[in-house]
């Protein structure tokens, strides 16, 4: 047998284990570290530190590698980012960006987060390939609450536990839409077919874009509950960002009650097992969800394998 084959066979295995629900018990949760400073996390066997990319006019801006997985490898760095949106990077972040040697950037935001936020500012020679993953309508539910500027209506649309209740139904669609998981499916073949680093992002890079991170760590071999730590990372590098948003607001005089957005604004682990519940029901399971939802071959998933873990 060729050494090309007997990679590809190895690759395999990996992917079949990596769906096999092996344990996690054996990582304890930690608080996350100051923003700004290394953010070290439970590993195995040992720590682990997500690689921030400090920018301006970006906040959640990682390298998804650096992982261990549970076949014994890690999770190569440099070739795959994740991010929240690049439509207000300054010139010094672009060069930063441009130093990535980005070949594609994947854009989950729908026509109205782009219309209103702006397309991505990106390297000269890189345009970004949009692919809108729904939302349920959430941001044109918050950018009205917040004009009306009227805080029984705001109460009304996000109180009493109905934000949470709106995050849950969205991360429930990152399952149950086929249009969403064919997004989510193209993004992941990408990345497996190896054509050079590829950044992918939404509006605050948490949900969208934090599914999708969670569901290529755990198709590595990342154990789970590593990958939810990286999930959960969000609240940490987003939340002085978040913070001054709903100062601005109360300052402003447009809501006066901003804590309203709190959990529009975190991510939590209530969502994310909204989407893995979800993902039981319809598809038996995570490699159900990979193989029939996203509708990912073993060839596929060898790929990602052979690219991305060393």
């Amino acid at each position: 047998m060729s050494r090309a084959r007997i990679r590809l066979a190895t690759a395999v295995l990996a992917a079949a284990l990596a769906m096999a629900g092996l344990p996690a018990s054996a990582f304890a949760r930690t608080a996350p570290a100051t923003a700004g400073a290394p953010h070290r996390y439970p590993a195995h066997p040992q720590a682990e530190t997500i690689r921030q990319i400090p920018l301006q006019g970006a906040v959640n801006v990682r390298d998804l590698g650096g992982y261990r997985t549970w076949t014994g490898g890690k999770v190569r760095r440099g070739l795959v980012y994740r991010s929240d949106a690049l439509s207000r990077l300054t010139p010094a972040d672009v060069t930063t960006v441009a130093g990535l040697g980005l070949t594609e950037v994947v854009d989950f935001r729908i026509p109205a987060e782009l219309q209103y936020d702006g397309a991505d500012r990106l390297p000269a020679g890189l345009t970004a390939t949009s692919r809108p993953v729904s939302d349920l309508g959430l941001y044109a539910t918050l950018v009205g609450a917040i004009a009306s500027g009227d805080p029984v209506q705001q109460e009304r649309m996000l109180g009493g536990g109905r934000a949470e209740a709106y995050m849950r139904d969205i991360y429930r669609t990152f399952v149950t839409s086929p249009e969403n998981r064919a997004q989510f499916a193209a993004t992941l073949r990408e990345i497996a077919d190896g054509r050079g680093p590829l950044l992918y992002h939404c509006t605050s890079g948490k949900d969208r874009t934090g599914w999708l991170s969670y569901v290529l760590l755990r198709a590595l071999a990342v154990p789970e509950d590593t990958a939810e730590h990286d999930y959960l990372a969000s609240n940490t590098f987003r939340g002085a960002y978040d913070a001054q948003v709903r100062a601005g607001l109360k300052q402003s005089g447009r809501m006066l009650n901003p804590d309203l957005l709190i959990p529009l604004q975190e991510v939590r682990t209530d969502y994310l097992n909204s989407a893995t519940a979800r993902m039981e029901a319809d598809f038996g399971g995570f490699y159900g969800y990979l193989t029939n939802g996203l509708g990912l071959d073993l060839r596929t998933l060898a790929k990602l394998q052979a690219r991305l873990v060393g």
